[in-house]
């Protein structure tokens, strides 16, 4: 939005909802503004984002993380996270000294199941570029079950989870529950072992005084569908529906590497994971399990 405020000359305005009731009334409070576009932020949202899109058929909405509404007036977004994670694993299996990595989820649904089936993907194709057995410990893809904390708030769930995994020989851990992987990073930072690969954001950016723990970070570039969500209201050409796939061919994901870690990994890997690129932007490599 700032970019946009910038690029294209809009006025911004910004609601933090401090609890369910609150969705309804912001909402509001924006189209009684007039904004051209409001832009809710998470699947929590979504009942009350559809029912404002009902009761306002004349306002555009872009909501963030929802890709089932459908309506003409709202468009949606996901992302093939899944394919940024690919990226991660690929990495975590080749930087890897134990033999096994490991990942837990905050609550299992399919957009967070999709983080996790894309990490242990890349770690099977390492394993079969290399003739290596890396193990992934906290998510098994044929029984799509896995450690599962059941919130995405508790950092003491997340200090648990990184010690049982660490205990169990992992050494590199992809935390998928936002703030609980706060606590894992913590226990690394601690204990002074163990790598954390970050998820939605560029967690050594967001975590600076523990970025030697933070090997690199799987993104989820929200800033590019809102930045292009705006754009196409600015030009008259928004069309709502059907939902905006943020993916790696379009730069809404990609592979981070961490702040203190983007010249210790070595340069062949590198050029392995970019080389993968291409294949799985054209399908040739999977990043989803056949079901």
């Amino acid at each position: 939005m700032q970019r946009a405020e910038q690029d294209f000359g809009v006025e911004v305005q910004y609601l933090e909802s401090q609890q369910q009731s609150d969705y309804e009334v912001n909402l509001n409070t924006f189209v009684e503004a007039g904004c051209d576009l409001i832009v809710p932020v998470g699947f929590l949202l979504a009942d009350a984002t559809s029912a404002a899109a009902d009761t306002n058929p004349d306002q555009k909405y872009a909501i963030v993380d929802v890709d089932y509404l459908g309506q003409p007036n709202i468009l949606g977004n996901a992302t093939k996270i899944d394919q940024g994670t690919f990226l991660a694993g690929y990495l975590a299996a080749g930087m890897t000294k134990t033999g096994k990595v490991g990942t837990y989820v905050g609550i299992l649904f399919p957009a967070t199941q999709a983080f996790m089936d894309g990490y242990a993907m890349g770690v099977a194709k390492y394993n079969e570029v290399h003739g290596t057995a890396v193990e992934v410990l906290g998510w098994n893809m044929e029984t799509q079950q896995g450690l599962e904390v059941g919130n995405f708030e508790s950092l003491d769930d997340g200090r648990a989870l990184g010690e049982q995994l660490l205990d169990e020989g992992a050494d590199i851990i992809m935390p998928v529950a936002g703030p609980v992987g706060l606590g894992t990073l913590a226990v690394l930072q601690e204990r002074g072992t163990g790598l954390l690969i970050g998820v939605d954001n560029d967690w050594s950016v967001a975590n600076p005084d523990k970025a030697d723990f933070i090997l690199a970070s799987a993104l989820k570039k929200i800033d590019v569908f809102v930045y292009e969500s705006i754009e196409v209201v600015v030009n008259g050409t928004f069309a709502g529906g059907s939902p905006y796939m943020l993916t790696l061919e379009n730069g809404g994901t990609a592979l981070s590497y961490g702040s203190k870690w983007a010249d210790q990994v070595p340069a062949a890997l590198k050029a392995e994971i970019e080389a993968l690129i291409p294949g799985i932007i054209s399908g040739e490599i999977a990043t989803m399990p056949t079901r």
